[in-house]
């Protein structure tokens, strides 16, 4: 599968107990690339903070977030895509303490080769 010239969508599911990356296509609207903190890779942190004492209601963090971005960034390569775009008012609708957790993710899909169209604009 190769690139092609239409820009492909980066968006991110986010919740208290993981996030997801997905990347679609903007012709056919499908999933073409995709990463989670709910791979078998963070099983071991997600099980510690399971029994963490005291409590914690967020399970990823910003460290776990990067390399999300970076598995979702070497699978893009993989396939072909050189560059995507954010839907810059869905970021910034996301709460504070959340769009500076997910920085982190789009700076690693960079550092992996991958133009994000959009993530300049969020930093805080």
């Amino acid at each position: 599968m190769s690139a092609t010239n239409q820009q492909h969508l980066l968006r991110l599911l986010v919740s208290c107990r993981k996030i997801t990356a997905q990347v679609t296509n903007p012709a056919t609207e499908s999933i073409i690339a995709m990463a989670s903190s709910s791979e078998q890779e963070f099983v071991p942190h997600y099980r510690t903070h399971l029994n963490r004492f005291p409590r914690s209601h967020n399970f990823w963090d910003a460290r776990i977030a990067s390399r999300v971005g970076e598995k979702l960034g070497f699978r893009l390569k993989e396939i072909g895509v050189s560059d995507v775009e954010i839907n810059i008012s869905e970021e910034l609708s996301r709460p504070h303490h959340h769009r500076r957790l997910v920085i982190p993710l789009f700076d690693s899909v960079k550092r992996t080769g991958i133009s994000v169209s959009g993530a300049d604009k969020l930093q805080i």
